[in-house]
């Protein structure tokens, strides 16, 4: 049976002289891995090789899901979201490798959503049209983008850290607390009251409290602010996951 899909490439490797392997994140089939029969050959039903980013319509041959299916057909689509376009800027290359490794990591195979592909396809094409410079007031914006789409992601696997309340005691927050903490262990904020019984916890500013919980703020927040929320979702994910990705290391360098 063929099924017909919108995809974007999030991974590609080599299978053979001529052959690869993709893993697309389907919108309405989730993550799933395809074998490529002939992409690098000089003539080829996908037009060349599927580069990462690749973004367009699938077709594939449903052989089961305990087996390797066949892409039958790729015809990609229009956008600015490419990889010739992202390698233009390292840290924005940086940003949607990052993205992507997450989607890979953090979903299951065949399990689709279908507002989270929408949201990583609008998260590629906004940062592919940005610029960014040597000023950390560019690399905000991005960086902004980011936080959002990873907060979405959270949410979308059932796994979002709470940031409006206190977890231990339900204490909502607001900007007027003497001092705020998150603890990964009990997956969220942490009031100054409670923080004692959390050896795990970690203080964080108020403000970048308030750009978690209410994501509109960050983009006028200061530089240093989006650089601890990204910080603060990069360790709560790598405690997720039992180790840090790797692509981590490159976004807040």
């Amino acid at each position: 049976m063929l099924t017909n899909d919108q995809a974007v490439c999030i991974r590609a490797v080599d299978y053979s002289e001529t052959s690869q392997i993709v893993t697309f994140f389907a919108r309405n089939t989730g993550k799933l891995s395809l074998i490529a029969k002939g992409a690098k050959r000089n003539k080829n039903p996908f037009g060349g090789p599927i580069d990462i980013f690749s973004y367009g319509n699938i077709v594939f041959s449903d052989a089961g899901r305990d087996k390797l299916a066949p892409l039958t057909e790729f015809e990609p689509l229009e956008g600015d979201a490419n990889s010739s376009v992202l390698a233009q800027d390292l840290y924005i290359l940086h940003c949607c490798l990052f993205a992507v490794e997450l989607i890979d990591l953090l979903t299951k195979e065949y399990d689709a959503h279908p507002g989270l592909f929408d949201c990583l396809i609008t998260f590629l094409r906004d940062v592919s049209r940005k610029k960014v410079k040597v000023s950390d007031g560019c690399r905000g914006e991005v960086l902004a983008l980011l936080i959002l789409f990873q907060l979405r992601l959270l949410k979308e696997i059932g796994l979002s850290p709470v940031f409006d309340f206190c977890v231990n005691c339900n204490r909502a927050f607001n900007v007027h607390w003497n001092s705020a903490y998150f603890s990964v262990n009990a997956k969220g904020l942490i009031c100054r009251d409670c923080q004692g019984a959390f050896p795990d916890k970690i203080q964080i500013k108020l403000q970048t409290v308030k750009g978690l919980a209410d994501i509109k703020s960050l983009d006028s927040a200061e530089y240093n602010i989006k650089k601890e929320a990204e910080d603060l979702l990069i360790n709560y994910i790598a405690d997720i996951l039992g180790r840090h990705p790797r692509m981590a290391k490159y976004i807040l360098k």
